[in-house]
């Protein structure tokens, strides 16, 4: 009885260091836009237990905007979003301890039916529908590009706000003449006949970007990154392997896919090359060495009417803890 009881006490001290075994997992509270790829990445996550794998309990709040992502974070009402490095730049400019960890390089493009707009000057007099606010880098970017080429959109042309998909159906309707839009629902509008009339890759580099800027990562306060280092380290491993799984494998990509409206295989073959695309590469310093070269093009052209009050890209922007 007693070689039973140590049996049971040794097994007992053994399971901890397994995360699938019946010890509280650490929980992490996400806030993520609902028509995102990160969306994808956590179906992913979620059909293949992945974050039992990792010994994580996700919190998932799933969001109309990438505005609303914003103010979960800065509430309290989530621990990680996903946002781009100049809105983190911004905020630490402003005193928030915010901090990026690299999660995307895909950037979207101005979509539109109308054949008079093949350059940023073209958008004169139109009417330009904007995703994800008037503070996302897509857009802060292309106002950069715009000022660079002696074109002010925000005098130029009529700017409406909105979430993508909401844009998406107001440009398919003719209520917009172009749209900025996020990477995935360019795919979807080229799908449908709209071409890519402005690439904002081809503005990142007119901007001085020499490789593959990151444009989205998980956002969140320093200090929570302090207290939970391990949790967040296997967050981020978990979400590599997501996504490589997603490049890699039928099965996985088939989860992620469920959560694409589109359903034509010529359609969704283009979602994943697209996806693929946007994985980061470079190291941690090249990337943040292109954001700081955007940044100071931004600074330049803009000012604190595009950056805020930051000369230079702010500090540990990038996050350094992960291994």
């Amino acid at each position: 009885m007693r070689l039973r009881a140590l049996a049971i006490l040794l097994a007992a001290f053994a399971f901890p260091s397994c995360p699938s075994s019946a010890f509280a997992a650490d929980a992490l509270r996400l806030a993520v836009q609902a028509t995102g790829t990160t969306a994808w990445e956590l179906a992913v996550v979620s059909a293949l237990r992945l974050d039992e794998q990792a010994g994580l309990k996700l919190e998932t709040t799933e969001l109309a905007s990438p505005e609303a992502g914003k103010i979960a974070l800065v509430s309290g009402g989530a621990d990680i979003i996903v946002s781009d490095w100049l809105w983190v730049a911004r905020e630490r400019a402003g005193g928030a301890r915010l901090a990026l960890h690299p999660a995307s390089t895909a950037i979207g493009a101005v979509l539109t039916k109308d054949a008079t707009v093949k350059s940023v000057g073209d958008l004169a007099g139109k009417k330009l529908g904007v995703a994800g606010g008037a503070l996302d880098k897509s857009w802060l970017l292309l106002k950069a590009y715009a000022l660079q080429q002696g074109v002010d959109l925000e005098k130029a042309a009529t700017i409406v706000y909105g979430a993508p998909p909401l844009l998406a159906a107001k440009l398919q309707q003719g209520e917009l003449d172009a749209a900025l839009e996020f990477w995935n629902f360019a795919v979807d509008l080229e799908a449908r006949g709209f071409r890519a009339a402005i690439d904002l890759r081809d503005v990142e580099r007119a901007l001085g970007a020499t490789g593959k800027p990151v444009v989205t990562g998980y956002v969140f306060d320093e200090g929570f990154a302090a207290a939970h280092k391990d949790a967040l380290a296997r967050f981020f491993a978990m979400m590599t392997r997501a996504k490589s799984l997603i490049a890699t494998d039928d099965a996985a990509w088939r989860a992620a896919a469920a959560r694409i409206p589109a359903r034509d295989p010529a359609t969704l073959a283009l979602y994943r090359k697209r996806y693929v695309e946007g994985d980061p590469s470079g190291s941690l310093e090249e990337q943040e060495a292109d954001a700081a070269r955007l940044y100071e093009a931004l600074a330049k052209l803009g000012g604190e009417q595009l950056v805020g009050p930051g000369k230079s890209l702010e500090p540990k922007t990038f996050y350094k803890g992960a291994p």
